[in-house]
């Protein structure tokens, strides 16, 4: 019996702690710029990604997410990344006081992990600040709280374009998903496909995440 106890101790432990998965592997069924579902053994895990793990994942493969589950009264609610050091930024911004897990995705999704990290370790307060939700006292506690952790942690700043035809449409979903009104994110979208089409040297058709992190700027 006593060891019955430690068991159940054990599984309350790891489920109210977040760490009840470490990843997550399966074939991609559904993906969009805010979620991503994996079914494996039968079962669709609905994961939600950042814009900077959305170019990695094809559809109708394999798919491997690193995995943060948040546990809430009424919802367990899982967060999925491509790689570990993005799971650590991520668990790095929800421990600052303020800073749930969706305003950590928004500012994951506002940029790459690497230039986060240097907006943070250099105090970009300004930067910060343009990110919905981000007022000036969060963003000097984002600064004060994470400045010295950041400077270990390693990141990938490489870019993925993406080769899909309705990316207009999939830029706005994510949008509607982070809480924006569609007919907000429909003007921002396409000033963000303007401005990003007619830039020297970037493709005819701008990427997903680079028209989500563009529009971001002006909603």
């Amino acid at each position: 019996m006593p060891n019955a106890i430690y068991q159940l101790i054990y599984i309350f432990a790891l489920i109210f702690t977040g760490i009840m998965y470490d990843y997550i592997k399966g074939n991609l069924v559904e993906k969009n710029p805010a979620f991503a579902v994996l079914e494996t053994a039968g079962i669709g895990y609905m994961i939600y990604i950042s814009l900077n793990t959305y170019p990695h994942l094809i559809d109708g493969k394999e798919e491997k997410l690193y995995v943060h589950q948040v546990v809430r009264e009424d919802a367990q609610i899982l967060f999925g990344f491509y790689d570990r050091s993005e799971r650590v930024l991520f668990r790095h911004l929800i421990s600052v006081s303020g800073i749930g897990p969706n305003t950590a995705i928004l500012l994951l999704s506002s940029m790459s992990p690497a230039e986060l990290v240097k907006v943070i370790t250099t105090a970009q307060t300004d930067r910060l600040k343009t990110i919905k939700g981000i007022g000036g006292k969060t963003a000097e506690r984002i600064i004060v709280d994470l400045r010295d952790k950041l400077d270990k942690v390693e990141t990938s700043a490489e870019k993925f374009i993406i080769p899909h035809n309705t990316k207009k449409e999939e830029a706005l979903t994510g949008l509607t998903v982070l809480g924006f009104t569609r007919k907000s994110a429909e003007k921002a979208v396409d000033a963000a496909w303007r401005k990003l089409s007619q830039l020297p040297g970037e493709p005819d058709s701008p990427g997903v995440d680079d028209l989500i992190k563009e529009a971001l700027k002006n909603l």
